[in-house]
């Protein structure tokens, strides 16, 4: 099959800065591009500080621009996303496309975690699905970003120091060779340590592992962070996944921290003072 010969051009990513939907050929030809890039990523992508850190954006498209105004556009400003990127906002559809066009523009300054949202079952109860019927009249762009959302890597690690993963821990991996011989091509499974990473959950009342409240994953205490940082000599696990009132959570003695960048997530939790969209919902990492 011959490839498509594509050159991204500043044009369309300033076309969709402005709020506009891409066609569906483009479309295609970014997703392709940026899966030729995927290819060879390995499940844990090592990550250079200094690099801001962002949690769930749930298709709130504007809301992620003004973090790109105050934060530093790409390539200026690295970035590392957690994952969430569709679903539950109005503007699902420009959420993804600029960042996949950010990606195949500047691989080597932005990075895309998987996070649970990025499956073919969930876009199609939470919104992205509705989102694509109703603005390309088919399922082709469904398509299309959810077969990219396959070759997706799983978690990072910033300067071997930080453990960046949409979820949390899970019982069956303890190091993080064990997470890399994970095959993550494929649709997210409905339970195992793949799905385990994406949908687990800290809870600081219990110790252990044990069964989570939302029906995948599972809830994990300080005492499992500790042993998990530990075996890997790392420092801090940094995650998305659960909404923050205040933008962001530390757990565990400062050993876990939640980073959420959904201010007003579902248009229904405006957040608690006006400098919170400014300030809270992405997470600077440097070198120490």
């Amino acid at each position: 099959q011959t490839p498509i010969i594509y050159s991204l051009g500043e044009n369309l990513i300033c076309r969709i800065y402005a709020g506009n939907i891409p066609t569906p050929s483009e479309v295609a030809e970014s997703c392709f591009r940026l899966k030729e890039i995927l290819m060879n990523t390995p499940n844990v992508v090592q990550v250079s500080a200094p690099v801001t850190v962002v949690g769930d954006i749930h298709g709130q498209f504007f809301d992620m621009v003004e973090m790109f105004e105050i934060g530093g556009h790409v390539p200026d400003t690295n970035y590392l996303f957690l994952g969430d990127f569709v679903d539950r906002g109005h503007h699902s559809v420009q959420t993804i496309a600029l960042l996949v066009c950010l990606c195949v523009r500047y691989p080597k300054r932005i990075t895309l975690l998987r996070g649970n949202h990025e499956t073919r079952q969930i876009t199609q109860v939470y919104g992205f699905y509705a989102e694509c019927i109703h603005r390309y009249g088919d399922a082709e762009v469904w398509r299309e970003y959810t077969d990219l959302f396959d070759f997706l890597p799983i978690a990072a690690v910033v300067e071997d120091r930080v453990f960046c993963v949409h979820g949390g821990l899970s019982p069956f991996v303890q190091a993080l060779d064990q997470v890399d011989e994970l095959d993550r091509f494929h649709e997210l499974p409905a339970e195992g340590p793949l799905a385990d990473l994406l949908w687990s959950d800290p809870d600081p009342s219990r110790q252990g592992f044990f069964p989570s409240s939302r029906g995948a994953g599972y809830s994990f205490g300080g005492d499992v962070v500790e042993h998990f940082l530990w075996t890997n000599a790392l420092h801090h696990i940094l995650r998305a996944h659960q909404l923050c009132m205040e933008g962001y959570q530390v757990l565990f003695d400062n050993r876990l921290s939640t980073i959420w960048s959904a201010p007003n997530y579902c248009y229904r939790c405006p957040p608690p003072h006006t400098h919170t969209l400014r300030q809270l919902p992405r997470w600077h990492l440097y070198k120490s």
